[in-house]
């Protein structure tokens, strides 16, 4: 059934539940995929004796097999690795049954070496994991991944429309309170009984209803012990993350720092690294930029200017000094055009080959900056006959994390002049985009990706 389709009026039933329960169906998948795993584990060590010992399925290995299948199957269980995630996404299965076997070996080599066990050959055990491991990513790849035989959904999803917000959702059960007269009347057991034969065998139920019903919405979903929530357009606009009890107060929790605090340590520890190297590695050039900025007009070497940085919160960002002195330009009111005269000869060749940015890494080592995240820009900055802010409010959401010597949008080409507003949205996007879905892998990539666009024909 389609988002847009909705139950008619004789299908609906006062005496018995709209939809079976899918919870059999998905016990019964878990349970087919743990046996696949346990016969896995047993043909690999069985294998694995073969090809070692040229014995199928030798006693010691199969001593093995039978000591390590528990113990995969415990850490399993506990690790999610049979759960509603895993059937929707391969990668996620794949990755919870080879870390679930990766923390079972680990355990029965602790075993091993504890108890002085001789007899298990080290050889025969680290070949039956290697090839348990494939065969589990295996079985997902092409079972989650391709055949999914359980269909489109194991979930049965309910939503109910009352006169609140649009509700789109694919493969759920639409119902409209109107057309089929059903209404959260607490005093009428008879409007309970018809409202609690349609929510059975519902894994979610979800109410689109005005403010005026929502409270009584809220009682029939708590008093039918489903897992129900109520569509408010209002919450859609603050987008909320999650509820928070402060003390019997409650509060709609509607950011958070999109790093927590294992991940800000990586990146501070690949920042302090990477811009410390580079400060003694790069130290030639920065001394020869330096003469060759105080040799051409005798001006000052670096050009210092407030900027915007994490949390919206101003810094002062340094770079080598590119233009002439009288013509500085403090606020950035006036992106660069090719052929500027306010540019001198060095300040051209050095804003070609991004050196007049090296300076920056004196703030990364500061903690002002990161090496790799959204571009600060001067606060004066315009895309066409805008602020970078008038164009698009989501602009100040790319301040929630450290500004960066070089970014997604950088590596993509998004970078020189703002002549135009899609300039800037080019930008805007992928530094949401990078900020979103932010990994050290990520940092590291993107900083092999700017060898490439050191030198880009937008630098003038």
């Amino acid at each position: 059934m389609n988002a847009q389709s909705y139950l008619k009026t004789e299908e609906l039933s006062t005496d018995a539940p709209l939809v079976q329960s899918l919870e059999k169906r998905r016990l019964r998948i878990y349970a087919a995929f743990l046996l696949v795993d346990i016969c896995i584990l047993l043909f690999s060590f069985a294998v694995s004796s073969w090809i070692t010992n040229r014995v199928f399925a030798g006693t010691g290995a199969m001593a093995q097999a039978l000591v390590i299948a528990p113990l995969f199957l415990t850490i399993a269980l506990y690790n999610r690795t049979y759960s509603m995630r895993a059937m929707e996404s391969w990668i996620y299965a794949a990755f919870r049954a080879v870390l679930s076997l990766v923390i079972a070996a680990a355990l029965l080599s602790f075993i091993t070496f504890y108890l002085r066990t001789e007899e298990y050959s080290r050889a025969v055990f680290t070949l039956s994991v290697f090839i348990s491991a494939i065969g589990l990513i295996a079985v997902r790849y092409f079972v989650v991944g391709h055949w999914q035989p359980w269909g489109r959904s194991l979930t049965n999803v309910l939503v109910v429309h009352d006169g609140g917000p649009a509700v789109s959702i694919q493969n759920a059960i639409h119902v409209d309170a109107k057309t089929q007269s059903i209404r959260p009347d607490s005093s009428d057991p008879h409007a309970l009984n018809k409202l609690g034969q349609i929510m059975a065998n519902m894994d979610r139920v979800l109410i689109s209803c005005p403010i005026s019903r929502r409270m009584d919405w809220a009682f029939v979903l708590r008093s039918a012990g489903v897992n129900g929530g109520i569509v408010t357009e209002r919450l859609n606009e603050l987008r909320p993350l999650r509820l928070q009890d402060d003390g019997g107060l409650l509060s709609l929790v509607v950011s958070a720092g999109p790093l927590g605090m294992r991940d800000r340590i990586l990146k501070r520890a690949f920042d302090t690294f990477l811009s410390a190297g580079a400060l003694i590695a790069l130290a030639p050039i920065l001394l020869l930029t330096a003469l060759a900025i105080k040799l051409e007009d005798r001006g000052p070497v670096f050009f210092v200017q407030r900027r915007l940085g994490k949390g919206n919160r101003f810094f002062d960002m340094w770079k080598f000094r590119s233009m002439k002195v009288a013509r500085l330009d403090a606020d950035g009111a006036q992106s660069t055009a090719r052929d500027d005269d306010r540019v001198t000869k060095v300040g051209k060749f050095i804003r070609s080959t991004s050196i007049d940015e090296l300076p920056q890494i004196i703030n990364v080592l500061r903690g002002e900056m990161s090496i790799v995240g959204p571009r600060p820009h001067a606060l004066g900055s315009q895309a066409g006959t805008k602020l970078f802010w008038e164009v698009d409010p989501d602009y100040w959401r790319r301040h929630s994390l450290k500004p960066g010597l070089t970014g997604l949008a950088q590596v993509r080409g998004f970078r020189g002049a703002t002549e135009q507003e899609s300039d800037l949205q080019h930008r805007l996007g992928a530094d949401l985009e990078y900020i979103a879905n932010w990994s050290l892998l990520s940092d590291i990539a993107i900083v092999v990706a700017t060898a490439r666009v050191l030198i880009h024909q937008r630098a003038f």
